[in-house]
């Protein structure tokens, strides 16, 4: 019987390995997705934003889930609920609960819910909140403490250098050991150096800049919380501290812009789905193969 989504992160944990999470912002993505990491042997999350069906084309949460449900394999692949923000992009509060169960009502085998815009009580609060309900009926929770640079912040316009030397919104360990052990959360997103992908019309086909991660705030984070850890912003990362980030504990890393930006230019130049779809499926057997270095990690950690 392969392994539900809570064990196959803790396999990736206790084996330094990682469990890629593709996002969907488009739904035609979804099969050529799926189909690389089956070719690849890998095991990887397909996964979709409240942001990828309010400001792209994924359509809905359950539209997404339907068509998981015709390519899904489950010695290869599961399906997550990424971001659902108590408050959004546009910093506007959501109504996150109805969109949390209705996520678990269309089958998704794990979700999330980020609180990071919160003060650190009110983050714990809505977690826990979401923890209780997801919990009873056995679905993984993942939470995000600390500002992911990128369209969560307000950062655009310095320096990425500059930020990384700052430290500016990075995750606080003494804050997280609180987080964990009152929030109950089953992993953590982490604010380490990573850069989330733009959202404005104008920076969506820019190139992200060339991203490192603190392997030791990683390392710190890993030794007291026990948990596995999560790297929003996957794409652009330089690929050596990729390699690091996973031995020091990040087990989940999310890639999102170097799958949109293909699919995304293939239609430009040819309105052709197809065409695009093939764009992504190559792409993403790069990526799995060459850059994250998963291939034939499926039977370990969904075995």
């Amino acid at each position: 019987m392969p392994a539900n989504t809570k064990e196959a992160v803790q396999r990736a944990l206790a084996h330094g390995l990682v469990i890629p999470a593709f996002n969907i912002p488009h739904l035609p993505m979804l099969k050529p997705v799926v189909q690389a990491v089956c070719d690849e042997d890998s095991a990887a999350m397909i996964q979709v934003a409240r942001l990828e069906w309010e400001k792209f084309e994924s359509e809905s949460l359950e539209r997404v889930a339907e068509e998981y449900a015709k390519y899904a394999n489950p010695a290869h692949t599961l399906l997550h609920l990424d971001h659902v923000p108590v408050i959004d992009e546009d910093h506007l509060e959501v109504d996150f609960m109805p969109i949390i169960r209705r996520a678990i009502a269309a089958g998704y085998q794990s979700v999330m819910v980020d609180g990071s815009r919160l003060s650190l009580a009110g983050n714990i609060e809505k977690t826990a909140q979401v923890v209780r309900e997801a919990h009873a009926v056995g679905i993984p929770v993942e939470a995000e403490l600390g500002a992911v640079m990128g369209h969560e912040t307000q950062q655009q316009s310095i320096p990425y250098e500059e930020i990384f030397a700052s430290k500016a919104g990075f995750t606080d360990v003494e804050e997280a050991r609180r987080f964990v052990a009152e929030s109950h959360c089953d992993w953590l997103s982490v604010a380490v150096g990573s850069v989330h992908g733009a959202i404005a019309d104008n920076m969506l086909d820019k190139k992200k800049p060339a991203a490192k991660l603190d392997i030791q705030r990683i390392e710190e984070l890993e030794n007291a919380l026990g948990i596995p850890l999560v790297l929003h912003g996957g794409s652009g990362i330089q690929q050596d501290y990729i390699r690091r980030g996973i031995k020091a504990g990040i087990a989940k890393i999310n890639v999102g812009t170097e799958l949109r930006q293909p699919y995304e230019r293939a239609m430009r130049e040819r309105n052709d789905v197809a065409y695009a779809q093939e764009c992504v499926y190559g792409r993403c057997r790069e990526l799995i193969r060459d850059f994250l270095g998963t291939s034939g990690d499926a039977a370990l950690l969904l075995g």
